[in-house]
């Protein structure tokens, strides 16, 4: 399995509304941290994830972490 493109070593935060996203999985994105179909020809497929009240997020953008669509740190590691 291929890795995926490192799009920024840091986690994006963002204050979400309730609702369906797609998380970039491949790191091609040019609408990072969400999918924008970059993906297309390859192995890599968006990571579909709910949010079911406004909350702030904290987005992983290395794409290594164990917590997709969340970061847990691992981009410290890279």
């Amino acid at each position: 399995m291929k890795k995926p493109v490192i799009a920024e070593k840091a986690p994006k935060a963002l204050t979400l509304e309730p609702g369906t996203y797609y998380w970039c999985a491949c790191g091609r994105s040019k609408n990072q941290p969400f999918c924008d179909g970059s993906h297309q020809g390859t192995e890599f497929t968006p990571l579909p994830f709910d949010i079911d009240e406004t909350k702030e997020v904290w987005l992983c953008q290395c794409k290594h972490s164990k917590k997709k669509p969340f970061c847990d740190g691992t981009h410290r590691t890279l």
